[in-house]
């Protein structure tokens, strides 16, 4: 596919070598930047389970021209299943295909997924430092003077800060954000093989803690629980997250109840406390600019911070091409994403709010598809 060339710059770094900071290196690369990449992970390594890739989702990656790759490595389904915790069957959520041939939903393993990126990134003659963060950033009228972290230096066009909900990027050029807040839960992930039964994600609502279930190959599943969280000064070891997970899945049936009956200790299994964010306005600071989690951390509730970030990568890039400055791209970019990326959060933490509050199957139903029926209209 062709790509409209960027003409206002010439470099770019990316801090940050995740999902949003390797879109955004890719769609930058794609038209004529050139583009340095930097990970504080020294392997750019990967943890986690599964990862449910909504139809937006599926969207942005095939603007990426990925799209292909992760139905070929991931799992594809048409449509996801809302059933009581016991496991009646409720109702199947309307997920339409938003784009011609586009499949309405999946999952991967994010692993997997981070392995498919890598390779683009390098297949684009992106060249990748590891290990490395910024420690200064000194932005002027044409371009950002960078120190690393290991003393050595740069000057770049742009700068992008695509690192994490923990930004160092954020922290250092902007001091009018803050850092994501708790937003009173926690989500349990564990991976493991695929239910015999299984042919479709599912979630399992009107108990105190919802999950659901998400295909990530024809042969394995992730499941996500959602509970409140209690804040505690040590980590669960696996000991104590195995035994805690089975027990929340006491009162399942289903798929869920199937999984408690079957997990081992060799499962992976984990648990994190949930924070959101939607950073204030500017996004950006002369020539530095944030991306996914930076300015726009969100919970798993609408399966959405993956495609968040890679839409904002998209964009940016997408911007700057038709922008003839610096200044009007990186406007445009946040003018398109702001509202939209809003809406997801407002969205997700309000649903993890009724769940808190024990709201009832049908309210969460309702406003779950309201949320997915705005994720596909076009960004």
């Amino acid at each position: 596919m062709i790509r409209e060339s960027i003409s206002s710059i010439a470099t770019a770094l990316v801090v940050g070598g995740g999902i949003g900071g390797m879109a955004t290196a890719i769609s930058l690369a794609e038209r004529g930047v050139r583009v340095d990449l930097i990970d504080l992970d020294p392997e750019w390594r990967v943890y986690g389970a599964g990862i449910t890739i909504t139809g937006p989702t599926l969207r942005a990656y095939r603007r990426l021209g990925l799209l292909e790759e992760i139905k070929k490595a991931g799992a594809i389904t048409n449509k996801t299943r809302l059933f009581r915790h016991d496991g009646t069957h409720l109702h199947d959520l309307d997920e339409p295909v938003i784009e011609e041939g586009l499949p309405a939903t999946g999952g991967i393993m994010r692993p997997v997924l981070h392995r498919i990126m890598q390779r683009r990134v390098q297949d684009v003659a992106i060249p990748v430092r590891l290990g490395l963060t910024v420690t200064t950033l000194e932005t002027d009228e044409t371009g950002v003077d960078v120190t690393f972290s290991d003393d050595s230096t740069g000057r770049y066009d742009l700068v992008v800060g695509a690192d994490s909900v923990y930004s160092t990027v954020r922290e250092i050029a902007f001091p009018h954000m803050a850092p994501a807040q708790p937003t009173g839960q926690g989500c349990w992930r564990i991976s493991i093989r695929k239910p015999p039964g299984l042919e479709a994600g599912e979630f399992f609502l009107g108990h105190d803690n919802p999950c659901g279930i998400t295909a990530c190959s024809p042969d394995s599943v992730y499941m996500w629980m959602l509970t409140p969280h209690e804040p505690r000064e040590t980590f669960m070891d696996e000991e104590e997250l195995y035994t805690t997970l089975k027990g929340l899945l006491a009162d399942f049936g289903g798929n869920a109840g199937w999984i408690r009956d079957n997990m081992t200790r060799g499962d992976w299994i984990n648990y994190r406390p949930l924070s959101a964010a939607l950073q204030p306005r500017s996004w950006s600071n002369g020539r530095i600019v944030l991306v996914g989690d930076a300015v726009h951390a969100t919970t798993p509730h609408l399966a959405s911070g993956a495609g968040m970030a890679v839409e904002s990568g998209v964009v940016l890039a997408e911007e700057l091409a038709r922008a003839d400055t610096v200044a009007e791209g990186l406007a445009a970019y946040e003018e398109r994403r702001f509202e939209r990326c809003r809406d997801v959060i407002e969205s997700s933490v309000g649903i993890g709010r009724l769940q808190l509050e024990h709201g009832s199957p049908d309210r969460h139903k309702a406003l779950l598809e309201g949320a997915l029926a705005r994720l596909n209209e076009p960004f």
